[in-house]
C-alpha cells in the first residue's frame, strides 16, 4: 500500500481514498502508513487522504491515535460518496511492487511506529519497546552483514 500511495502523488495525485469497507481490524503498521501518507499529503497544496467506509471498530482504532487529525474518516461531502459503489467495480489491482528484502520490511515497520510515535506523547509511549526493538533488529542485521561481506 505504501508503495501504490508513493506512486500516486508521485503522479500527481493529491486525494487518496482508502476504502476499509471489507478491512474488519488494522494492525498499528497499516495506521503507521496511513498516517504517513496522511502526512506527506497534507503538506501539498489540496492533499489529503480520506477514509470510506471505516466502520466503527476501525474508525475507533484510527481515532485512539489521533490519526483523525490527519485524514477525513468518513466525510460527509466527499466527492466520491454517491459513486462509491461504481468506483468499486472500475477498481483494478495495483501492479505488485517488488518483494521487500527482511531489513526493508523492519525498516518500514520501523518508520510506520515512528510516525505514529510522533503524533502524541501517548502513542511515543504505547510504542517505545516496538520502535525500539525494531531499531535493534536494524542494527544487528546491518552488523551481520557487515561481518558477512568482510568474510
Amino acid at each position: 500500500m505504501k508503495a501504490f500511495g508513493d506512486q500516486q502523488v508521485a503522479a500527481g495525485q493529491r486525494l487518496l481514498v482508502v476504502d476499509l469497507a471489507a478491512c474488519s481490524g488494522m494492525d498499528s503498521t497499516f495506521m503507521g502508513t496511513l498516517a504517513g501518507m496522511a502526512s506527506r499529503l497534507s503538506g501539498m497544496d489540496g492533499g489529503s487522504l480520506q477514509i470510506a467506509e471505516s466502520g466503527d471498530r476501525n474508525r475507533r482504532s484510527l481515532e485512539d491515535l489521533g490519526l483523525d487529525f490527519l485524514m477525513d474518516i468518513n466525510p460527509p461531502a466527499a466527492i466520491w460518496r454517491d459513486k462509491l459503489n461504481a468506483i468499486r467495480g472500475d477498481l483494478k489491482p495495483p501492479q505488485a511492487a517488488g518483494s521487500l528484502g527482511q531489513v526493508q520490511r523492519t525498516k518500514h515497520v520501523l518508520e510506520a511506529h515512528q510516525v505514529l510515535s510522533d503524533i502524541s506523547d501517548k502513542n511515543a509511549r504505547e510504542f517505545e519497546d516496538v520502535v525500539g526493538m525494531l531499531k535493534d533488529q536494524i542494527s544487528e542485521t546491518k552488523i551481520a552483514e557487515d561481518k558477512h561481506s568482510k568474510d
